[in-house]
């Protein structure tokens, strides 16, 4: 039998990345004469990617953003974003504890995010992360992203593990629907950038900590308990 496999979304589920992204936001949208956002400004839109916070930002300040002028905020925010790695982005409270557990009892590790796959690995790389999952694969990875199934199962493919023998940990709305679509439970953390409670996403299971996280948990889901 493959070994089980816990996948982890990344941003506002592994690392609280927030204060980075908005810094690199600013970085970016200041460049055409627009005033700074705080975190709050965006606070349900961290989750979403650069484009959706540059758009809103400017919606916000009342500026045009025509398509040539996004394409440049872009690559504003991902070069500042990228040079700037790991800024002030931390992993959650007892996330590494639980990371070692689950090694430990044989579990692999694996990421599924939305973001881009060069900036995923950097992060992880600049956090002395990266080796602790099998495969790590972003939105551009495959011609799919989440909630599309075939991202978070090919994903598990990647790390050498089966459906059957996985779980998804996640933040927010992608994260439940892709677990959902490729029938595979769901746990979900409540201090992410979910824009909605995550009780209403229906998760197969709510952990407040990652202290909740153990071995026996995930084994039980894999159980149907």
């Amino acid at each position: 039998m493959s070994s089980p496999i816990v996948v982890f979304d990344l941003d506002g589920t592994l690392v609280d990345t927030a204060p980075d992204l908005v810094a690199s936001l600013n970085h970016a949208v200041t460049q055409a004469g627009v005033e700074p956002v705080t975190y709050r400004d965006l606070t349900h839109l961290v989750g979403h990617g650069a484009r959706a916070m540059i758009e809103r930002t400017f919606a916000l300040r009342n500026k045009p953003l025509d398509e040539d002028a996004l394409t440049w905020q872009m690559k504003e925010f991902v070069d500042f974003y990228h040079g700037s790695m790991p800024g002030d982005s931390l992993p959650y409270p007892g996330m590494l504890d639980a990371l070692d557990r689950l090694t430990a009892a044989g579990f692999k590790l694996a990421v599924c995010t939305n973001k881009p796959e060069m900036l995923a690995n950097r992060l992880l790389e600049r956090l002395g992360l990266i080796d602790r999952f099998a495969a790590v694969s972003g939105g551009d990875t495959f011609e799919i992203r989440k909630p599309h199934a075939d991202h978070l199962l090919r994903t598990i493919a990647n790390a050498g593990g089966s459906a059957q023998h996985s779980v998804m940990v996640g933040d927010s709305l992608n994260d439940i629907l892709v677990a959902r679509n490729a029938v595979i439970p769901s746990i979900a953390v409540p201090f992410g950038y979910s824009d909605v409670p995550i009780e209403s996403l229906e998760p197969t299971l709510i952990i407040r900590h990652f202290d909740e996280l153990t071995p026996e948990l995930v084994t039980g889901l894999f159980n149907g308990k």
